[in-house]
């Protein structure tokens, strides 16, 4: 006896029905579908796999849409079945149950088993494919939000680099610095899903750039405290712009004790607050015209003030100062934290 081929199904003719009929209804409940078969009448021929929302009762006698799904449900499935068996052609519709889930169901009329047409409604459970759908959007809109921010301050680095630089070579360097830093910062964010980035991971990170075989000559001291992302950003900025001065300028990484960053958590009238304090020594050195009289003017010059001053205390919405003296040169910021951060 030759095999049994219809449509997509292969069957071996050996093989008793009943048990092929198992194996099917087994496969179908794995896969979360339901089906139901209905004459033209509606009347209920074959119900299989219901969704958790619904359930045949046993003592209720002939099942109906009603009784199983319910009155609006009901009336939905009435308008698209009456719309098969008029048109010929399927239906289909999506039901949001709320907290039960989310639901298709597709209609159409089948004759393959005989002269008199039937109903064949099949049931996805849509629930988990809608959520993440929604998870989905929700990421693309926070991803859209997130470039825009930080192409706003690409834009306001360039702005800021080009409004203190007399040549492009001069800018060039200063702008690539800039945004490297920004980009390692946005390394930080992003590894840790977007949560923020840590203070002294922030610190870390522009001392093993500038001075990666004296980590020791850096000191970290206070609370280890967690940034959102934007704040994680701008003051990794304020960082590169202390370090490269320090390296460039100061005596501190060279000469003098180390350099002093100091992290404080606390709380103003109930808003959780971060300093940051940078302290940088200058130690004057021996033979050099003027020495220890460093230059405000110098420092001003290149030491990025506007940034320091006005870009990142603005993006965090904080206050900032900075003092430079021939022997100090001090730095803080203070800025408000989201709880679930600090």
């Amino acid at each position: 006896m030759a095999p049994v081929v219809h449509r997509l199904i292969w069957k071996d003719p050996g093989q008793p029905e009943a048990h092929l009929r198992e194996y099917l209804l087994l496969a179908l409940e794995r896969s979360g579908i339901c089906l139901t078969l209905q004459d033209s009448q509606l009347n209920y021929v074959y119900a299989a796999n219901l969704p958790a929302p619904w359930r045949l009762d046993p003592e209720a006698g002939h099942p109906t849409d009603a009784a199983i799904f319910g009155d609006e449900l009901a009336g939905m499935l009435a308008a698209s079945k009456a719309q098969v068996m008029a048109s010929g052609g399927p239906a289909f519709f999506e039901a949001d149950l709320g907290e039960a889930g989310v639901f298709s169901f597709n209609v159409e009329q089948v004759t393959s088993f005989g002269a008199r047409p039937y109903l064949l409604t099949t049931i996805a459970d849509l629930t988990e494919k809608t959520r993440r759908e929604k998870v989905l959007r929700a990421l693309l809109r926070e991803v859209s939000h997130r470039s825009k921010n930080l192409l706003a301050i690409i834009q306001s680095i360039a702005s800021q680099t080009a409004r203190h630089s007399t040549r492009m070579d001069q800018f060039l360097a200063k702008f690539r610095g800039r945004l490297h830093s920004l980009a390692q910062s946005q390394d930080l964010v992003t590894d840790s899903n977007w949560h923020g980035a840590y203070f002294e991971d922030l610190v870390r990170q522009q001392v093993s750039r500038y001075v990666p075989q004296n980590p020791h000559l850096v000191e970290v001291l206070g609370d280890n405290a967690l940034l959102d992302p934007n704040a994680a950003l701008h003051v990794g900025l304020a960082l590169h712009e202390l370090m490269v001065n320090a390296v460039s300028y100061g005596t501190a990484l060279t000469v003098g004790p180390p350099v002093t960053v100091r992290c404080r958590l606390s709380k103003q009238d109930g808003v959780r607050m971060v300093e940051i304090v940078w302290i940088e020594t200058v130690t004057p050195q021996a033979g050099e015209p003027g020495a220890g009289q460093t230059s405000r003017t110098a420092y001003d010059r290149h030491f990025g003030s506007t940034v320091l001053e006005r870009v990142v205390p603005l993006a965090v919405n904080g206050k900032a100062s900075y003092s430079l003296t021939p022997r100090l040169v001090t730095y803080s910021i203070e800025f408000p934290v989201e709880p679930h951060t600090a």
